[in-house]
C-alpha cells in the first residue's frame, strides 16, 4: 500500500532524464510502466463526449504515424512541420517524429497564413500535418516560400483523395497509414541531438528558431518536476498551444514523466465549461486566462451589492490566512472566526465551478496582475507564478506551492544560475539552454557571452533570499498577457512606411492585445477620407476607424496575427520635439505620449 501511494502522488514513478534519455525514451518507458492507464482525453465534437486513451492506444497510433513517416521518405535531422489545434494526432506525430530522428516544428493554427508559410520556409520542413484542405489552399497559394515542402498530410482530407503536383504530394492522413507494414526499429537517436524548432517573436521583427535538444527539453522537465511533482492520479488541463514552449515542455512532457493525464480544452471560449467537466488538479496558463477567471468571478457577483461585498470579505480573510501561512504563523483571531463562513459561503463553490480539484495552477509568459493574483490565491486557488524563456527550454525559476510569493517569479530551478549583468538584465546559465538559433549564427553569438551566459533582455532584482523579480525590459519590447513579446519599434517602422500614417505608437504591455495611437499625414488622410466618403475631419468615427483599421491590417499583414493592432486612436496632431514629445534623434518619448492618451488608450480596451 505504502509503495501504491507513493506512485499516485509520482514519488517513485517519475522518469528521469537518465532513464528516459531522449523523448521518444520517455514515452516507451511510460507505456512500459503504465499501459492502460489513461495518457490523454479529447472532446468529441460530433458525440459531444469526452474521449480516453491509453497508453497503449497512443503507441499503436504512433506506430501507424512511424510507419507512415518511413514512407515518406525522410532522413534523420529532417524537419516535419505540425500545425494543428492541441490534439492527439500533434502528440502522437511529435512521439513518432522522435522515433524516427526527425526534428518537430509547431506552428500556431492562430497565426496568420503568411507567418506560417515563412516558418514552413525557414526550417526547411519537408512534411507538414495540418487540420483541413482549406487552411492548406490558403498556404498553397504562398507555395513558393517553402520550397523543401514535399509532403502534405491532411486529418480531414478524405482517405481516397491524393493529389500530386510537381514535387509535392497531398495526402488525407488516414490515406497515409498503412496497415500492411510494419514500423521500422526507431532510430538511435542521442540525448544531445535537435529535437525541435521552437520559432519565438524577436527583435529582428521575424521569428527565430530555437534549436532545444531532447536533453535540454528533459532537464528541464524534471527540473520543474522537482517544484511541482506530477502525480499518476494528476489531470492536467491543456490551454496553451503545444507550438508554446511552456505547454511543450511544462504541460506535455512533464505530465509524461509522472504519469498524469492531460485533456485537451475545447476552446479558451469554452473554458469555464472544460473546467467543470474536466476537473483538472493541475492547469498552465497566461496571465490574460487567470485574469479572465478574475473578472468571470467579479462580473457574476458586480449586480448584488451583498454577493459582492462578501466576495470582497472572503477574498481579503483568505489572502490574510495565505500571508500567514507562507510566514509560517498562524492569521488573526478575526480571520480565524470569519473564514469557515466565508469559504463555505463564497470560496468553496468558486473553486467548485473550477471543477473542484485545483491542486496548482501555474501562470508564466508575462507577470500576473497583483489584485487578480490576490482574489484567486485569497479564494483558495492555487496559483504560482514563474518565469521562462523558450531559450531556456523555458522554465528559468518558479514559486513553489509552500513557498509562494506574489510578485515574484520565485527562485531558480536546482542548477539554474542567474545574476545581473549591465542595467540589471537577468543573466542565466542552465543545463537546459539551447543549442542556438536555426540558420542565424550572429542572434545566436549576441544571445549568450564567453561564459555561456544566455541574455533575457529583462531587467530584474535578485533578493537576498534568492527570489527574482521581474522589473521591465531593456528594450521597449511588449509583453502581451497572452505571452508574446513584440517589438513596438519594428510595427511602428512598418506603419509609418506608409505615406497615410505619419507617426505611430504601439500600446500592449500586460494587455491581451495591441492597440495603437497614429498620427494621421493630413493631405494623404484627405485624399483617402475622399476616395472612401469619409469625413476628413473626424477621424475617430466608426466609419472611418474601420477603413483605417483595414489598411493597417493590409500593412502589418506579413507579422504574426499576435503582432496585429487590434483598434486604433487617430490624431492629425504631430508629436513634435518642441513640444517635449519626440527625442532629438526623433525617437517617441512613450513616457510622455502615452499619458497624453491615458483616457482614449483605455476606452480602446473597455470596448473590446
Amino acid at each position: 500500500m505504502w509503495r501504491q501511494n507513493r506512485q499516485a502522488d509520482g514519488g517513485e514513478d517519475v522518469i528521469t532524464v537518465s532513464q528516459a534519455v531522449t523523448l521518444w525514451g520517455l514515452f516507451r518507458e511510460r507505456v512500459r510502466r503504465c499501459p492502460d492507464a489513461i495518457a490523454w482525453r479529447d472532446y468529441d465534437h460530433e458525440k459531444c463526449i469526452w474521449r480516453d486513451y491509453s497508453w497503449r492506444k497512443i503507441s499503436e497510433r504512433v506506430d501507424d504515424l512511424r510507419t507512415a513517416l518511413a514512407l515518406a521518405n525522410l532522413n534523420p535531422g529532417d524537419r516535419v512541420a505540425i500545425l494543428l489545434p492541441n490534439s492527439i494526432d500533434w502528440v502522437a506525430l511529435d512521439i513518432a517524429a522522435h522515433g524516427s530522428g526527425l526534428v518537430v516544428v509547431g506552428l500556431y493554427p492562430h497565426d496568420t497564413v503568411v507567418s506560417n508559410a515563412y516558418l514552413l520556409g525557414h526550417s526547411d520542413a519537408r512534411l507538414v500535418l495540418l487540420d483541413s484542405e482549406a487552411r492548406w489552399t490558403a498556404l498553397s497559394s504562398l507555395r513558393s516560400q517553402f520550397p523543401s515542402l514535399e509532403t502534405v498530410w491532411i486529418r480531414e482530407l478524405g482517405q481516397n483523395q491524393i493529389s500530386r503536383t510537381t514535387g509535392l504530394v497531398v495526402k488525407g492522413l488516414s490515406a497515409a497509414f498503412s496497415n500492411t507494414v510494419s514500423p521500422p526499429p526507431p532510430h538511435p537517436t542521442k540525448t544531445e541531438d535537435l529535437a525541435t524548432l521552437i520559432y519565438t517573436s524577436g527583435t529582428t521583427g521575424r521569428p527565430k528558431g530555437v534549436m532545444l535538444s531532447h536533453f535540454a527539453l528533459l532537464w528541464n522537465a524534471q527540473a520543474s518536476a522537482a517544484l511541482i511533482p506530477p502525480r499518476r492520479n494528476d489531470v492536467f488541463l491543456s490551454v496553451l498551444p503545444l507550438a508554446h514552449a511552456f505547454e511543450r515542455t511544462v504541460g506535455y512532457y512533464l505530465p509524461m514523466m509522472g504519469g498524469s493525464t492531460v485533456a485537451y480544452a475545447r476552446s479558451p471560449q469554452a473554458i469555464s465549461e472544460d473546467l467543470a467537466a474536466v476537473r483538472p488538479t493541475a492547469m498552465l496558463g497566461v496571465p490574460l486566462l487567470f485574469e479572465r477567471i478574475c473578472a468571470s468571478i467579479r462580473g457574476k457577483v458586480a449586480n448584488n451589492f451583498l454577493k459582492g461585498n462578501l466576495l470582497k470579505l472572503a477574498s481579503a480573510a483568505g489572502w490574510r490566512r495565505f500571508v500567514a501561512m507562507q510566514q509560517g504563523r498562524q492569521a488573526g483571531l478575526a480571520t480565524r472566526i470569519a473564514w469557515p463562513l466565508l469559504n463555505r459561503l463564497v470560496a468553496s463553490p468558486v473553486l467548485a465551478a473550477l471543477g473542484g480539484r485545483l491542486r496548482v495552477a501555474v501562470s508564466g509568459g508575462a507577470p500576473l496582475d497583483q489584485s487578480a493574483a490576490r482574489i484567486l490565491i485569497g479564494l483558495g486557488l492555487p496559483v504560482v507564478e514563474g518565469y521562462g524563456l523558450t531559450e531556456a527550454a523555458p522554465v528559468v525559476a518558479a514559486n513553489r506551492l509552500d513557498d509562494n510569493m506574489p510578485g515574484s517569479v520565485g527562485r531558480p530551478l536546482s542548477g539554474v544560475e542567474v545574476r545581473l549583468g549591465p542595467k540589471d538584465e537577468l543573466l542565466v546559465r542552465s543545463p537546459s539552454s539551447m543549442m542556438g538559433y536555426w540558420k542565424d549564427d550572429e542572434q545566436t553569438r549576441r544571445a549568450f557571452d564567453a561564459a555561456g551566459w544566455l541574455s533575457t533582455g529583462d531587467i530584474a532584482e535578485i533578493r537576498d533570499d534568492g527570489r527574482i523579480v521581474i522589473r521591465g525590459r531593456l528594450t521597449e519590447m511588449l509583453v502581451l498577457s497572452i505571452g508574446e513579446k513584440i517589438d513596438p519599434a519594428i510595427i511602428e517602422a512598418q506603419l509609418t512606411s506608409d505615406p497615410l500614417f505619419e507617426q505611430a505608437m504601439v500600446v500592449g504591455d500586460r494587455r491581451p492585445f495591441l492597440t495603437a495611437v497614429v498620427v494621421l499625414n493630413v493631405n494623404a488622410w484627405r485624399i483617402f477620407a475622399a476616395e472612401k466618403g469619409l469625413n476628413p475631419e473626424e477621424p475617430n468615427r466608426e466609419p472611418s476607424k474601420m477603413e483605417l483599421l483595414a489598411k493597417v491590417t493590409s500593412v502589418l499583414a506579413d507579422l504574426p496575427r499576435y503582432a496585429h493592432i487590434r483598434a486604433l486612436h487617430l490624431t492629425t496632431q504631430p508629436w513634435t520635439i518642441e513640444a517635449g514629445l519626440l527625442t532629438p534623434t526623433l525617437k517617441i518619448k512613450r513616457e510622455l505620449v502615452a499619458p497624453l492618451f491615458a483616457k482614449e488608450i483605455d476606452e480602446l480596451y473597455s470596448k473590446r
